[in-house]
């Protein structure tokens, strides 16, 4: 008989409510799962959110305290999707009350904070995971398979960037995101994590950074608490925004290849465009969560009557997407992603094994994000800390 794990989930906004939906679906899209997960207590400091959350996502009970979710004897895991200044609190909290943990990135207001979580949970010897949603795409998967495989030859350039203009519009709302006491960096934190992320599982570590920023929206309208979400558009008085609109990095990883990063939250046009290119000495490969389920391709075969990309789609042949139907180039969504993610985070709960991506992984995200935040005070590169 399968066993069952409680899952007590904190905050209940978008995010939050992703992850609750996910865990319900990976009983029907994973059914050899081992561990079943239960969803026993979700917290929001909004009543009526917990509440309509408990309601509809069919948790058996809400509240307005988030420690009720780790005191909770019948929650396994503590799943944080609250803003990142109660990232160090809350997982601190829950790993000396010995309960697996899932937070969503950067995990805390700075790789200062992240460095601390990751630290709190190895000492207590509990299970984590971050939400670095992306690299579960098939084809990303996919395509990390042939760079191990070296079907690309010795890597030498890769361009990472996160394009998301969910903060283009200049009345979009002053949300937690862009104060830097409560999200503490902003796109770095929020959307180089995610580049940097998929980097280190494309190409491997990086070795030294050099990066540059710009804040290009100085104030926008407060938002009324409780309603809408980052996207949303209009509200009170101007407030000023305390962190930055962009960042970008130079990069050079450990194995000699070269590469930049570059990330936005006011960019006119990309919508969300996740992206990276990767070449080596004999091909490249090149992927769009914009377009996440297809890839382009060029191997090297000498033939100059067929030399060019090659694009192919996401299929039942690569990882993860035959769990939601059978023929390619049907497509896959964002909601299938964390799915996936929860899957994997349970089967690591199941086999007693820390999985990728966890708190370490995202600790070593968190020194690129550091050496790149140092570069802007230095104005030189910085080497990543070992």
């Amino acid at each position: 008989m399968m066993s069952s794990i409680g899952i007590g989930v904190i905050g209940m906004g978008w995010m939050g409510t992703v992850h609750s939906r996910s865990y319900r679906q990976v009983p029907v899209r994973f059914p050899k799962c081992e561990l079943a997960p239960r969803l026993v207590v979700c917290a929001d400091d909004v009543e009526a959110r917990a509440v309509e959350a408990q309601r509809i996502l069919g948790f058996e009970r809400s509240t307005t305290r988030w420690r009720d979710v780790v005191e909770n004897p019948e929650v396994g895991i503590v799943n944080i999707t609250a803003p990142n200044s109660q990232h160090l609190e809350m997982v601190e909290a829950a790993a000396a009350a010995g309960k697996h943990i899932f937070c969503e990135k950067p995990v805390g207001r700075s790789p200062e904070e992240t460095l601390a979580i990751e630290q709190a949970a190895r000492k207590a010897g509990v299970l984590s995971w971050v939400g670095f949603n992306y690299r579960w795409a098939p084809l990303v998967q996919y395509a990390r398979q042939l760079i191990q495989q070296g079907t690309l030859g010795r890597l030498t350039h890769y361009r990472g960037r996160f394009f998301a203009g969910y903060a283009s519009h200049p009345e979009g709302v002053l949300s937690w995101r862009f104060r830097r006491e409560e999200a503490g960096l902003g796109a770095l934190g929020d959307l180089m994590s995610h580049v940097t992320d998929m980097a280190h599982l494309i190409a491997g570590p990086i070795r030294q950074v050099v990066g540059n920023r710009a804040t290009f929206i100085p104030e926008r309208p407060t938002p009324t608490t409780g309603v809408g979400t980052h996207f949303s558009v209009g509200g009170g008085p101007k407030a000023p925004v305390t962190n930055e609109d962009y960042a970008s990095a130079l990069v050079r990883f450990e194995n000699g290849a070269q590469g930049s990063f570059e990330v936005c939250r006011v960019i006119q046009g990309a919508k969300c465009q996740m992206a990276f290119e990767v070449h080596g000495t004999q091909g490249a490969i090149r992927w769009d969560f914009e377009r996440m389920n297809e890839m382009q391709i060029f191997l090297d075969t000498g033939d100059e009557t067929r030399d060019g990309y090659t694009t192919i789609y996401s299929g039942p042949s690569h990882p993860g997407h035959a769990h939601f139907n059978p023929g390619p180039a049907i497509a896959l969504g964002y909601d299938d992603l964390k799915v996936i993610e929860a899957y994997h985070f349970l089967s690591s709960i199941a086999a007693g094994r820390q999985g990728s991506p966890g708190f370490s992984d995202v600790a070593a995200v968190a020194r690129v994000l550091a050496a790149v935040e140092r570069s802007w005070l230095s104005e030189r590169w910085e080497k990543v800390a070992g």
